[in-house]
């Protein structure tokens, strides 16, 4: 008996030994460290913080005219070819004009015949004016008949109307002289502007569709490559947040760690539609200058050639709103959980088997989904604390946080996964560096 005693009060002893071990060696590192989730932290800083609206799109000239011939017909001579360099004026092509050669001779022609006709209507008038006013003093002494005197003056004012219309087929024939001369000179065109070829569409010998029958025949693009932008598509959501002069940050594909300066100077009044019905995409135009400063270095460099050509791709961040030293943190460290502490897609999960439940015994309704807020994930001693925030603007890096967290505050922000779906309040961590997270323990 005294010797079971003596056993159970040595295994009471090895016990509780046993339990200060565990104390001690959790709280110096001895063992339990597999089961923290490897977590990466940073400090919330004060920043300046510029919002930026990333949008891509192509390179144009700021101004480019299409060159359409007014007139059909055969090019018969093409000067310029695509990349020349043009002045305002120029000779760009000619159209054969044989036919609106022979059309002005017509015309002149019909003129002539016109204007013969008017002579012989007005001698015509002299004669029967003369006959009436005989006539009416005959008429007056009574020596012809009311017949005879009415008879002249009908016969009178047939010669005036006559000279009448006579005058007015002068006045057309004149008219289709003046288009036949308006179309021989439109068989020759000239450059509107002074710029660069920038397109050419047809060559000598091929037949083209004048402006006036249909839409007529694009033969080439005169562009001041002097003056280039950007133009891009930027989505409803950030639209209202762009104003005409915002300053523009530029990439360009062929210009490989470079960035080029640019200001917003235009804004699209009416949307791009895109997509069917039930997934439309609306964007709206915006135009962004290149300034020229930005690129002078390339100028001198090529000076036989500009360093930027139509159709060149480009990626644009502009910059709407500036905030000076505010708190902010990486933007991967925010994400959203709802009132329960369940992130937004398991929550969703959730509710989505919670629902087929209720569809096969037909009696309780669905819950609603539990309201979302934004938070991040402050490391403390060994463990996260989840605390709600208010976030600002953002750039391509950082977001303003507004109220919920103090500069100095380490967040979590990597690995993202972890933020987004399963980190919880009260969850053991161990913080290591960025480039060591991913690493396989050894």
């Amino acid at each position: 008996m005294k010797k079971k005693k003596r056993n159970f009060r040595l295994l009471i002893i090895l016990a509780f030994a046993l339990i200060i071990l565990l104390i001690i060696g959790k709280k110096a590192g001895w063992f339990g460290k597999d089961f923290a989730t490897r977590v990466a932290v940073e400090k919330a800083e004060k920043k300046d913080i510029t919002e930026l609206i990333t949008a891509n799109g192509k390179i144009e000239p700021q101004t480019e005219v299409k060159i359409s011939p007014e007139v059909p017909g055969e090019i018969i001579e093409l000067p310029v070819k695509e990349g020349d360099e043009v002045k305002e004026g120029d000779l760009l092509a000619v159209i054969k004009p044989d036919i609106y050669i022979s059309n002005l001779n017509r015309s002149r022609a019909s003129l002539n015949t016109q204007k013969a006709r008017l002579a012989q209507a007005e001698a015509q008038l002299t004669e029967k004016k003369l006959a009436f006013d005989r006539s009416k003093q005959l008429f007056k002494r009574q020596t012809i008949s009311q017949a005879d005197y009415q008879s002249a003056e009908a016969a009178y004012k047939v010669a005036v109307s006559e000279v009448e219309a006579a005058r007015f087929l002068v006045k057309s024939a004149e008219s289709s002289v003046q288009e036949s001369e308006e179309n021989l000179t439109k068989t020759k065109i000239y450059a509107p502007i002074s710029g660069t070829i920038s397109k050419l569409n047809v060559e000598k010998g091929e037949r083209v569709v004048g402006t006036n029958q249909f839409a007529g025949t694009e033969l080439m693009t005169v562009a001041n490559l002097n003056s280039m932008e950007v133009k891009v598509e930027v989505n409803e959501n950030d639209i209202v947040k762009v104003q005409l002069g915002d300053t523009a940050s530029v990439e360009i594909d062929a210009y490989v760690n470079r960035k080029f300066k640019g200001i917003v100077t235009e804004i699209a009044s009416s949307a791009n539609i895109s997509g069917t019905s039930t997934d439309q995409v609306t964007n709206f135009d915006v135009k962004i200058l290149l300034l020229q400063s930005s690129y002078d270095d390339l100028l001198k460099k090529q000076s036989e050639r500009y360093p930027f050509l139509p159709g060149m791709s480009a990626t644009v961040d502009i910059r709407t709103n500036t905030r000076n030293g505010v708190i902010t943190v990486p933007i991967q460290a925010v994400t959203t959980r709802s009132e329960t502490g369940e992130a937004k897609a398991e929550t969703a999960g959730l509710q989505q088997v919670n629902d087929e439940e209720t569809s096969d015994n037909g009696n309780e309704q669905p819950k609603p989904e539990a309201k979302q807020h934004e938070v991040v994930f402050v490391y403390n001693d060994g463990v996260v604390r989840e605390k709600q925030v208010k976030t600002g603007i953002q750039d391509n890096v950082n977001i303003e946080i507004e109220d919920g967290l103090k500069g100095g505050e380490e967040v979590v922000t990597a690995p993202y996964g972890l933020i987004s779906r399963t980190l919880k309040d009260s969850m053991a961590v161990e913080v290591v560096p960025i480039d060591e997270l991913y690493k396989t323990k050894k």
